[in-house]
């Protein structure tokens, strides 16, 4: 391989990794299975270390993913959640034994633990009371979920025991039992809501809802699975959490001591098959080394313990018969083929519907009509069909055919040089294209309009109240009143909404246009570039491609969404309704400066002038960097109410000032 080529998919293998924790994390939707996700992490890392020079800084080789949401306010871990490393077979599990019989001399044994498939929760308990709860967040950083947590029943509030430390963490897994998650998913489809995929997706989407009594309402576990302090009361994992289990914690009964890694094997495969029969899911087992002492002698990489492994199960296949297959249009017009299965019970949950991705996947399956097909839960997550048992093939089946028209506008489809997905061009006028885009355009990152989702969306296109995005800004309380759910209290809520979003900064104003190809990261560049949006419709092929970030497929993108006349047209109305279309600063119109040249800042707490969101735009704007973490290179940390305590001390210890919002307003000379 050139350098060139590697360098190139280091950095695609990067954005595709950093989506998809983005997507597992905070979306709570991923696309790929768990098995996929490593297999590509696998592949960087094997990249990175042929190719040093060209790993990012902020590889995802060398991150935890993040679960971070503005929505709730952020303390710093005590000790840091790092990810396991993953094995799919027992002969790498051998191997993880060798290293560590080669690090340590004398006796060791092996802890084993059912890997459940929830959201990690790190609880604080301070003289046996309980006092913080925070997400995993980025590893260093978690969101603090304390009142939700509070309302889990298998958390206990209080410990009352002579025996326990001052201060102790206690790390679990946040999971919803299967029968609730069913239970749950039958309400949402009552109320016309998604489903949830999987009770992972549940229980992690769950605990971060900002209605605690919602939360209690949704029946969530915790199980727990590690404890740390510098005062524990043994030298080893196994009694610590048997211990932690006296105190009230929920410890799972399966938990069992090992001494030797072919006991772990043995323990392995008996739980393969033992785990179906348990209320929550489960994934794999994690395998840690039970003496303290030792873990602490064998350390950490940068992500991940030496001491620990998680090995994963092979998702689970049935064979099930293939009904039909349907083609969904998606927001930027891309066509998806989902097959439509007889209902199969896989992983502990009912499928009846399968991805196939595109074209050339069901070519190569060779999918006939009512065949028989074998269905994959890849990492127990996204359900696929994986082959086809041709045993039950009829030889008077029809082969399925992907459609050369959209199923909704009935537009001839298209299908770019180079790209996998056919899709509908015409995205002005073709329905299910015309709600995603006015979704998109609401949505939290992009102009973030409150009160109007996917439902209300689709009313007020079936009464034809709306288009086009731009006619939102003609909306009105008299329009809305009448509606169905809608009160006068909601609508005046919405128009509030509607008006209050011609402040969003101009790189958002981008982004929520939904050019296909430019999303937020690349909207941001490119508005950083061009002053305005005239200036980007003007800017041809060569000032596109001259921008490192944007390439062959981006520039042509751009080119053919201004060179349509109706989108012209929209974005005029856009002007005209007071969208933010030039590189001005949504906040209190602050130029572009180098007043924090050179700066690392370190925002903590909550401000009343901007959002958080808005303090890392500005100080990006003046040339100061953000991070999230304070250190000795912490110039200083610009500190709202309820700031860190963590934080606090160390800023403290270091020396490092703590900057009030309205300091911080005055340093820039803003009123």
């Amino acid at each position: 391989m050139k350098q060139s080529e590697a360098k190139e998919l280091i950095e695609k293998l990067s954005r595709d990794i950093d989506e998809h924790n983005r997507r597992y994390y905070v979306l709570n939707q991923p696309t790929i299975s768990d098995f996929e996700f490593d297999l590509l992490l696998q592949e960087l890392e094997t990249l990175e270390r042929k190719y040093p020079r060209f790993a990012r800084a902020d590889s995802p080789t060398r991150q935890v993913g993040s679960d971070l949401t503005k929505e709730f306010v952020q303390y710093e871990h005590r000790y840091p959640m790092l990810s396991l490393g993953n094995t799919y077979s027992s002969e790498e599990l051998r191997e993880f034994d060798n290293r560590i019989r080669k690090s340590i001399t004398g006796p060791l044994e092996y802890v084993c633990e059912l890997k459940f498939d929830g959201a990690s929760i790190s609880i604080t308990y301070v003289n046996g009371v309980l006092t913080r709860a925070l997400t995993r967040g980025d590893g260093s950083i978690g969101d603090d979920v304390t009142l939700n947590v509070k309302t889990i029943k298998t958390i206990p509030l209080r410990i009352e025991s002579f025996k326990v430390p001052p201060e102790f963490v206690m790390r679990g897994e946040i999971v919803m039992p299967r029968a609730v998650f069913e239970k749950l998913n039958e309400e949402r489809l009552k109320s016309e809501q998604s489903p949830f995929a999987n009770p992972r997706n549940a229980a992690s989407g769950t605990l971060k809802l900002l209605d605690s009594k919602v939360v209690a309402s949704r029946s969530l576990e915790c199980l727990t699975y590690f404890i740390l302090s510098e005062n524990l009361p043994h030298g080893n994992h196994f009694d610590n959490l048997s211990q932690a289990s006296e105190w009230g914690f929920n410890v799972p009964s399966g938990m069992k001591l090992c001494g030797t890694i072919d006991d772990v094997i043995n323990f392995i495969s008996i739980w393969e098959t033992e785990r179906r029969n348990l209320p929550y899911d489960t994934d794999g087992v994690v395998i840690k080394v039970n003496s303290l002492e030792l873990q602490e002698q064998l350390g950490f990489t940068a992500k991940s313990p030496r001491w620990a492994i998680a090995y994963k199960y092979k998702a689970e296949e049935a064979a099930t018969r293939l009904l039909s297959v349907s083609f969904q249009v998606g927001r930027t017009g891309n066509i998806t083929p989902v097959a439509n299965l007889e209902p199969v019970l896989l992983s502990g949950s009912t499928v009846r519907r399968a991805s196939l991705h595109n074209e050339e996947q069901i070519a190569l399956l060779d999918l006939h009509a009512d065949e028989m097909v074998i269905v994959e839960k890849g990492g127990e997550i996204i359900p696929k069909i994986v082959g086809v048992d041709h045993s039950f093939r009829n030889e008077n089946s029809s082969k399925i055919e992907f459609i050369s028209h959209c199923p909704e506008c009935g537009t001839a489809l298209m299908k770019n040089e180079g790209e996998a997905n056919h899709f509908c061009p015409n995205y002005l006028h073709c329905p299910p294209q015309i709600k995603g885009r006015i979704e998109h355009f609401i949505s939290r990152k992009a102009m973030n309009i409150e009160g109007l989702g996917e439902e209300t969306i689709d009313l007020l296109y079936s009464k034809n109240l709306i288009r086009k995005i731009s006619d939102l800004y003609d909306l009105s309380i008299d329009q809305l009143i009448p509606l169905e759910r809608m009160g006068e209290k909601s609508a005046s809520n919405i128009i509030r909404s509607i008006r209050n979003s011609v402040n969003v900064p101009y790189h958002r104003v981008l982004f929520a246009l939904g050019i296909r190809h430019v999303g937020e990261t690349v909207a941001k560049t490119i508005a950083s570039r061009f002053g305005s949006i005239d200036e980007i419709a003007n800017a041809g092929e060569e000032k596109l491609l001259a921008i490192r970030e944007i390439g062959p497929k981006i520039s042509a993108s751009i080119i053919s969404y201004f060179s349509d006349g109706e989108n012209l047209e929209i974005i005029n109305r856009l002007k005209l309704a007071g969208l933010q279309v030039k590189g001005e600063s949504s906040i209190s119109g602050t130029e572009r400066g180098n007043k924090l040249n050179g700066k690392t800042v370190v925002i903590s707490g909550v401000f009343q002038m901007h959002s958080r969101d808005q303090y890392k735009e500005l100080i990006e704007q003046q040339g100061g960097k953000n991070v999230s973490s304070v250190s000795a290179a912490t110039s200083f940390i610009l500190a709202g109410e309820n700031m860190g305590h963590s934080k606090k001390e160390k800023a403290v210890f270091l020396g490092i000032q703590m900057m009030s919002e309205a300091e911080f307003l005055r340093l820039l000379n803003e009123e």
